[in-house]
This record gives C-alpha cells, sequence and structure tokens, in this order.
C-alpha cells in the first residue's frame, strides 16, 4: 500500500496563519508567566525579610539581566491578557464568523501588544 503522505517534513517550509501563531505565543507566554511569577514571588519574600534584603534587592534591580526578566515578564504578561482577552471575545461567539475576522483580530492583537511592549520598553530604560 503506497501512501502519499511526506516521509521528511520540512517545518521551515510550512506556512501558518496569522492567527496559529497568536494561539502558539498565547500558550508560551502562559508558560513565560508561570516561571516568572516563581522568580517575582521569590524577589518579593526576599524583599520583605529585612531592611537590608529589601535594599540588596534594590540595588539588583539596577542589574540589565534583571531589568530584562522584568521586561520579559512584562512582555508575556501582555501578550497573555490580549491574546487571552481575543479568545474569551471568541468564546463568546464575536469574530469567529470567517476566518478574515479571526485574522483581523489576531492582527489587533500584534498591534496593540506591540505598542503596550514598547512603552514597557522606555518605561524599564529609563527606570
Amino acid at each position: 500500500m503506497k501512501t502519499k503522505r511526506p516521509v521528511n517534513l520540512d517545518i521551515g517550509s510550512i506556512k501558518l496563519p496569522i492567527t496559529s501563531y497568536v494561539s502558539i505565543l498565547h500558550r508560551i507566554s502562559g508558560v513565560v508567566l508561570f516561571f516568572a511569577v516563581a522568580l517575582l514571588l521569590c524577589a518579593f519574600d526576599s524583599s520583605l525579610e529585612s531592611e537590608q534584603s529589601f535594599q540588596s534587592l534594590k540595588q539588583s534591580l539596577s542589574n540589565p539581566l534583571v531589568k530584562f526578566i522584568i521586561w520579559a515578564a512584562l512582555a508575556a504578561l501582555a501578550y497573555h491578557f490580549f491574546a487571552g482577552v481575543r479568545h474569551l471575545i471568541m468564546d463568546i461567539g464575536i469574530g469567529e464568523e470567517s476566518f478574515e475576522s479571526g485574522r483581523r483580530s489576531a492582527w489587533v492583537v500584534v498591534a496593540l501588544v506591540f505598542i503596550v511592549i514598547i512603552s514597557f520598553s522606555g518605561w524599564i530604560y529609563l527606570w
């Protein structure tokens, strides 16, 4: 029996629609948030131990790596929020009439997240 299924699938050649990327990135941002919350809770706990640990944490916040981690957590939160709102709106039946409306809402999410992440970047840089 001969099948017409591909033997070696080249993942790089597959062109997914924007709706797929928005959905996949929503899941990835959820995983990033899971780990970011753990790190931020540890930092919060250490800030409450004593005044010296608070001052130490405050000083470490000027480190570029720590600033990047906070930026990544905020970016993941922004993306997860906007994509989650999009999914909730589609769950109640708005915007799922056609593929085009889903595609349009995915681009709106990308644009909103881009604007919010740029503003977070400026805020963290000035901080």
